[in-house]
C-alpha cells in the first residue's frame, strides 16, 4: 500500500492577513486626505479658467483681476489658495495671473505630504 504525502497548505497565514490590511488602510488613509487637496486644487483652476475667459480681461486693473479671483474663489469655496498667492504681472495689454500655493496634509504622527501646485495664464500682447 502507497503512503499518501500530505497536502502543502495553501492560503495567507494571519500575519500576512494583517500586513496586507495595514498597507490597504495606508493607502485608503492617504486617498482620504490627499483627496480633498486636490479637489480644491481643481476649484482653483476652474475659478482661474473663468477670470481667464473674462471679456476683455487685459484691460482691467490689477486690482479689478484680484476681485474677479475673489469673487471666483469665494464662489467655488477654495480652502487652500489665498489672493496671497497671486502674483499679477501687468504691462501694457499683456495681463499674467501666476498663482503658485503648497498644502501640507498632516497623516499620522509625524507623518506629513506636502502637495505643491503651480498655475497661470497670460492673454494679450507683451512688448
Amino acid at each position: 500500500m502507497m503512503q499518501k504525502l500530505p497536502k502543502p497548505q495553501q492560503g495567507y497565514t494571519l500575519i500576512t492577513l494583517i500586513f496586507m490590511l495595514g498597507i490597504f488602510a495606508f493607502f485608503v488613509l492617504l486617498i482620504l486626505k490627499i483627496g480633498p487637496i486636490y479637489l480644491d486644487h481643481s476649484k482653483v483652476v476652474s475659478g482661474l479658467t473663468a477670470v481667464e475667459k473674462t471679456v476683455d480681461i487685459e484691460t482691467l486693473s490689477e486690482s479689478e483681476v484680484r476681485t474677479l479671483l475673489s469673487k471666483r474663489f469665494d464662489l467655488n469655496y477654495v480652502k487652500q489658495a489665498t489672493l496671497q498667492d497671486v502674483k499679477i504681472t501687468k504691462r501694457g495689454s499683456y495681463l499674467k495671473v501666476d498663482i503658485e500655493y503648497e498644502v501640507v496634509e498632516k497623516i499620522a504622527g509625524n507623518l506629513s505630504v506636502l502637495v505643491q501646485f503651480h498655475d497661470f495664464f497670460e492673454v494679450g500682447k507683451e512688448w
